[in-house]
């Protein structure tokens, strides 16, 4: 009798108790795209539509213990990291993720909320470029995160491509430059890949307030379609094309008194089975 196994992908990120954002996004993208969800809490917002009112840390020592329990048994085909807001957690997560195979991860540098709200230590900036970030096969940054990393203002696409460039001499394998918060009619992104080139995208923009969770929703597809087999590159396109979607149908719901939600299950996949080998 054939047996078979998913394609399962670990989200190791921040809660968001209003369903939009962090692990509870992840998971909704992750079964989305027809692929196993399993999670490690890094961390306990108190957050809603209209942003995070306080933060209660998650003890270190159990979240190396949750990270070592789902690869000892439902070992991931990739990863993705989410929100890591102080330099203890940086340092566990990577001491954590060393001792097993490498597998494509994604990293999103959780640094702003989408409200404005920053979320990250400044001292835990410098930890995560020198340990973190070199693990990742792409981070994703929005421009607020991109300007924090590249230590300049970031206004239109030139920009962009300057702190990309500047980005990636902190020792970035690849990057993807998202361009939402720019005031263009079309959203642009820049994806700046390992071997020197830069790939640009192209977007349509709506008129809504509903992209609570969009970077979480990104950096989770995209690494849900590398645990589907894809290229970086494939992954990179399929993510944003999905995260397009999300946002274009569900627009005009309303969710909440503040930013809304994406709706992830606009065209929900069933679990993908490999067929194990006998």
């Amino acid at each position: 009798m054939k047996k078979y196994s998913y394609r399962s992908v670990l989200s190791i990120a921040g809660f968001d108790g209003s369903g939009g954002a962090g692990i509870q996004a992840d998971i909704k993208t992750t079964s989305a795209l027809g692929c196993y969800s399993t999670s490690v809490l890094t961390a306990l917002p108190v957050q809603n539509t209209t942003g995070v009112q306080s933060i209660y840390p998650i003890p270190t020592k159990a979240i190396s213990e949750q990270i070592e329990s789902i690869f000892d048994d439902i070992f991931p085909d990739a990863v993705k990291i989410g929100m890591v807001h102080t330099s203890e957690l940086v340092e566990t997560i990577v001491s954590s993720l060393k001792k097993y195979k490498k597998v494509p991860l994604v990293f999103d540098p959780v640094m702003v909320a989408t409200s404005g709200h920053k979320l990250i230590e400044d001292a835990t900036i410098d930890i995560i470029i020198e340990k973190l970030i070199p693990l990742a096969d792409v981070i994703t940054p929005n421009l607020d995160e991109a300007s924090i990393l590249a230590e300049m203002p970031i206004d239109n696409v030139e920009d962009m491509y300057k702190a990309g460039e500047m980005i990636q001499k902190l020792g970035v394998h690849s990057l993807l430059l998202k361009g939402g918060h720019l005031k263009t009619d079309k959203l642009t992104s820049l994806y700046f890949s390992e071997d020197g080139k830069v790939h640009e995208f192209h977007f349509e923009k709506f008129e809504t307030n509903n992209t609570h969770g969009s970077g979480c929703t990104l950096s989770s597809a995209i690494a849900s379609f590398l645990a589907r087999g894809e290229s970086l590159l494939e992954a990179i396109e399929s993510g944003q094309n999905y995260v397009h979607q999300a946002i274009l149908n569900g627009k005009d719901v309303r969710v909440g008194g503040g930013n809304g939600p994406l709706n992830h299950f606009y065209n929900p996949q069933q679990l993908i089975k490999n067929e194990l080998e006998q």
